[in-house]
C-alpha cells in the first residue's frame, strides 16, 4: 500500500508538473545527466508540500512523554454563593453568558439582611448623636464647665455606641456586603433594605448556573451557590510522572503538550510538583499553566505531555523527516534556484525530533522538511530514465 501511494505521489508530481531535469534522454555528445538535482518550478514546488525551512541552530534533548488533562486554572475559577437565608429574586445572567468583574449576577430577598442593615442603620444613629455629645462634653471639660464624673460617663457612653456600630459593620461584611455598600445604606430606599446584590467577583463565563428563580437559598436553603465563573484564558494541564522521572522534573520548566499524535503541540510551564506519590500509580501529580487566550484548550480534554530531560546545543539540526538514504548516504535536499540539491551530509547527535548535522550542510541554507521521500523516488526515476 506504501509503495502505491508513493508511486502515485511521484506520477502526480512528475505528471502534473514535468520535470524539466528528465522531460527526455540527452542527445549524444551533451553534457552527462546531474544525478543530485531536481529541477522544479516554483508551482512545482508549491504543489510538492516540501515545507522548506531554513536550516539553523537548535537544541537536542532527551524526552518523556506522559499522559495528563485539561482543568481550569485555580486561579481562574470562583463561585458566586451567599451567607444567609433568602430566596432568588434575580438572575441576572444565563449559562454561557460572558461577566465582568464586579457585575452584578443576581439579587436575592432576605430578611436576615435586612435585619442586619436595620441595625446597623440604628447604631450608627446612635454614635452619630454620642459622638456630638462627646465631642460637646469634651469641650466644656476642657473649658472646666462640666465634671470629671459627666466627662467620664460621656466618654463611656460613645465608646459602648462605637463598639456597637463596629460589630454591626462586621456582620455586614459577613453577609458580603462591602465598604461602598454599607456607606451607602443611608441613602438606600426602606423598602429595598432586603434585597441583597450579589456580583462577579472574577471576569470570565457562566460555566454553571445552579439555581432558579424564585429558589431558596442559604444555610437552610438548599443551594449556597448560584453560579460557577469560569475564566479559560489560562489553563492548567495535570499530569502523571512516573517517579523514575521525578529527578529530571523542575519548577519552571518549559515542555509542550498535544492533544494526540500530529497536533499541534502549544507550549507550557511546570509551575507545581507534588512531593507526594499516588499510593496506586506510583506517579506524582504534576501541573504546568498553559496559556489559552485562543481557548484551544478545552477541560476536560485528554493531552499527552512532552518533558525535556536533558539539553545540548547543537550548530545545525535538521527534523528527523529531512533526511534520506540515497544510495547508502545520508541526504538532504537543498533548495537552489531551479529546484533542489540532493547533499550528502554527515549526522551527530539526535533525539526524538531532531538531528544533528555535523558537515555538508552550513546554518542559514533551505532544505526540504516535508515529503522528501518524493524528491528521492523522483530522482530515482530520473536515474532510471537516463540509464535507458
Amino acid at each position: 500500500m506504501v509503495r502505491i501511494w508513493l508511486l502515485a505521489a511521484v506520477l502526480v508530481l512528475g505528471v502534473a508538473f514535468p520535470l524539466a531535469a528528465h522531460d527526455e534522454k540527452p542527445a549524444a555528445g551533451e553534457e552527462k545527466h546531474d544525478e543530485t538535482t531536481i529541477k522544479l518550478s516554483e508551482k512545482q514546488v508549491g504543489a510538492g508540500k516540501f515545507a522548506v525551512s531554513e536550516v539553523q541552530g537548535g537544541m537536542l534533548s532527551k524526552r518523556i512523554t506522559v499522559p495528563g488533562s485539561i482543568v481550569p486554572s485555580g486561579d481562574h475559577i470562583a463561585r458566586v454563593a451567599v451567607r444567609l437565608l433568602g430566596t432568588v429574586a434575580e438572575l441576572r445572567k444565563r449559562l454561557g453568558d460572558t461577566v465582568q468583574a464586579g457585575e452584578v449576577v443576581a439579587v436575592i430577598e432576605s430578611r436576615e439582611v435586612a435585619d442586619a442593615k436595620s441595625e446597623y442603620l440604628a447604631t450608627r444613629l446612635v454614635f452619630d448623636l454620642q459622638q456630638t455629645l462627646f465631642n460637646r462634653s469634651t469641650r466644656l471639660f476642657e473649658g472646666k464647665v462640666l465634671s470629671e464624673n459627666d466627662f467620664l460617663r460621656a466618654r463611656t457612653t460613645f465608646e459602648d455606641a462605637r463598639v456597637k456600630i463596629e460589630i454591626a459593620r462586621q456582620k455586614l461584611f459577613a453577609l458580603s456586603l462591602t465598604a461602598e455598600q454599607i456607606e451607602a445604606l443611608p441613602q438606600q430606599p426602606v423598602e429595598t433594605l432586603r434585597r441583597q446584590e450579589l456580583k462577579a467577583p472574577i471576569a470570565g463565563r457562566v460555566a454553571e448556573r445552579r439555581v432558579e428563580l424564585g429558589s431558596l437559598v442559604g444555610r437552610e436553603g438548599q443551594e449556597s451557590e448560584l453560579f460557577v465563573i469560569v475564566n479559560l484564558n489560562v489553563v492548567w494541564a495535570e499530569l502523571a510522572v512516573p517517579s523514575s522521572d521525578l529527578a529530571s522534573i523542575r519548577e519552571g520548566q518549559q515542555i509542550t503538550i498535544a492533544a494526540g499524535s500530529g497536533a499541534e503541540p502549544s507550549p507550557a510551564t511546570i509551575m507545581f510538583v507534588s512531593p507526594l506519590l499516588d499510593k496506586d500509580t506510583r506517579a506524582a501529580r504534576v501541573v504546568a499553566s498553559v496559556d489559552n487566550a485562543a481557548l484551544k484548550w478545552r477541560p476536560g480534554s485528554f493531552i499527552t505531555a512532552e518533558i525535556p530531560t536533558d539539553e545540548a546545543a547543537a550548530s545545525a539540526v535538521v527534523p528527523k523527516a529531512a533526511l534520506q538514504s540515497l544510495k547508502g548516504d545520508t541526504v538532504v535536499f537543498v533548495r537552489t534556484a531551479d529546484g533542489f540539491e540532493a547533499r550528502r551530509v554527515s549526522i551527530g547527535r539526535q533525539d526524538a525530533r531532531l538531528v544533528e548535522v555535523t558537515s555538508g550542510l552550513a546554518a542559514g541554507e533551505h532544505i526540504a522538511t516535508a515529503n522528501s521521500f518524493i524528491l528521492k523516488a523522483d530522482l530515482g526515476k530520473a536515474e532510471v530514465e537516463h540509464e535507458d
